[in-house]
This record gives structure tokens, C-alpha cells and sequence, in this order.
């Protein structure tokens, strides 16, 4: 995705040498290119992972519908299993703070530094490849202490990178800050997905819904998220004091998650040590 993004930059700025008549051309072919990526590399787990049938399965009038119903019976569910519901709780916190970063980080540097949109593209850029060590980075750690640990530690970054969002004053520090989301960002999604995967109930078939169910908690996180990004903006008209706020998301998710007892053999035995 990172070449992909590099080259779709390339083809905006040179759009010339491509043949292109102008850089909104350009433009308009990134999105069909982005379309071409998406449909080649889906070929790769249509091919090779294998669909499990069900023997006599009955696909009934109301599959829209059922679908809602099966996140309500995993919302249910959840009193039966409180490590997981605990974990979720936590998740929604920390995933609330770290989505809303993702996407308006741009617009705290436009509006609070005036960076230019070369240098903000340069700042994806930046996170997206810093991201790829840091995910390598925090498996390894995750691997010699443990995924609580783990997250915790990144947990902490997060609020490290809301304290220097709050008192960043020049360019350089913001690129420093953005050294620092992509060293967190790869290794929070990929091991607060791994951790769930593994409280999931141990006997469960129907995996597809609760990880619906997490889906779900990711998504109302990020609209809580930039709500409270938006409303706190028009109201004191601070965008910096959105740092504090989302300062407050990191923390209250990462005390659950302190609090959080992962060790119950029953859950996979997700021991620390």
C-alpha cells in the first residue's frame, strides 16, 4: 500500500510525464488504480482460503435482519464472558482516541501549524512505513512479555503523542510526533485484534459474529471520536485542547485494561508471563 500510495503521489505531482493533461486527471486515475490494487490482491484469498460449507443450511427471507440479531445475541453473551467484555470496554476507550488521530491529524497540522499539503502527504508517508517496524517492533515484545504489556506500553505512547500534539509549535516536532503514531499504529490495531481474537470463548463456531460485534465497536469509536474532536473545536475554538481530550480516551482505556485479570486459563490462557 505504501508503494502504491508513493507512486500514486508521483503520478500527481509529474502528471505530465504520465500523459496526463492535468493533476486532477491524475487524480481521478489514482482511484480506478486504487480499485485495480484492491480487485488483484483479492484474488489471492479467493484462491486459497476455502469456504466451509454447511451440510443442509437454510438461507432464510430475513438474512438482512439477521444478521442485527446476531450482534444483539453476542452483546447478550457478553455477561457470560467478562474478561472479553472488559477488553471491549477498553478497546472502545483506546480505539477512540487512536482512530480519531488517524484521521484528523491533518487537520490539526493544516489549522495549527499551516503545513502545506506536500509536507502532510510526506507525514503519511512517514507513518505508514514507520508503521511497518512497529508492528515487527511490538510482536516481538508482545511475544517476550505478553499482550497486555504490550499494549499497554503503546497505550502510553499514545499519550505521549497527546501531550506533544498539545505543546508542538514548529514542523519538525510534528514530524517527530508523526515518527511516533507510526511507531504505535501498526502494533495497537493488529494486537488489539490478536488479544480479542484470543478471549473469544473457546468453544465458539460462530466467530463471524462477535467479530462483527468488534467491528461494531470500532466504528461507533471513531464517530464518538470525531464528534467530541468537532464539538470541543466549536466550542472553546482550541483545536490543541482536542489533544487533551483524546489524552483522556488513552487513559481511561488503558486502566481497564490494567485492571483487566487476562489470565483465565478458560480464555486460551493469555498469560502475561
Amino acid at each position: 500500500s505504501v508503494l502504491l500510495l508513493i507512486f500514486t503521489i508521483f503520478s500527481i505531482q509529474n502528471f505530465e510525464l504520465l500523459g496526463f493533461a492535468s493533476s486532477k486527471d491524475a487524480m481521478r486515475f489514482s482511484f480506478l488504480l486504487v480499485g485495480i490494487w484492491w480487485l488483484v490482491f483479492s484474488l489471492i484469498p479467493f484462491y486459497y482460503l476455502k469456504e466451509s460449507k454447511i451440510e443442509n443450511a437454510e438461507v432464510k427471507k430475513d438474512y438482512l435482519w439477521s444478521g442485527y440479531r446476531e450482534l444483539l445475541l453476542v452483546y447478550k453473551s457478553l455477561v457470560n464472558f467478562p474478561v472479553l467484555k472488559g477488553f471491549l470496554v477498553s478497546f472502545f476507550f483506546y480505539n477512540t482516541g487512536v482512530q480519531t488521530i488517524i484521521l484528523l491529524a491533518s487537520t490539526f497540522a493544516a489549522k495549527v501549524l499551516g503545513m502545506e499539503g506536500s509536507k502532510l502527504i510526506l507525514t503519511i508517508l512517514i507513518i505508514q512505513i514507520v508503521a511497518i517496524f512497529g508492528a515487527f517492533l511490538f510482536a516481538y515484545i508482545s511475544k517476550r512479555i505478553g499482550n497486555r504489556k504490550s499494549l499497554l506500553i503503546m497505550i502510553v505512547c499514545w499519550l505521549v503523542v497527546c501531550t506533544a500534539a498539545y505543546l508542538v509549535q514548529s514542523e519538525e516536532q510534528f514530524f517527530g510526533v508523526a515518527f511516533l503514531v507510526g511507531l504505535v499504529l501498526g502494533g495497537i490495531q493488529s494486537q488489539s485484534r490478536s488479544t480479542y481474537s484470543k478471549l473469544l470463548p473457546e468453544n465458539t463456531t460462530d466467530t463471524a459474529s462477535f467479530f462483527s460485534f468488534y467491528d461494531s465497536t470500532y466504528y461507533i469509536s471513531v464517530v464518538i471520536g470525531t464528534f467530541s474532536y468537532g464539538l470541543v473545536e466549536q466550542l472553546t475554538e482550541n483545536m490543541r485542547l482536542n489533544a487533551l481530550v483524546l489524552a483522556s480516551y488513552f487513559l481511561i482505556g488503558g486502566i481497564l485494561l490494567f485492571r483487566l485479570p487476562m489470565h483465565f486459563k478458560s480464555y486460551h490462557n493469555i498469560a502475561e508471563e
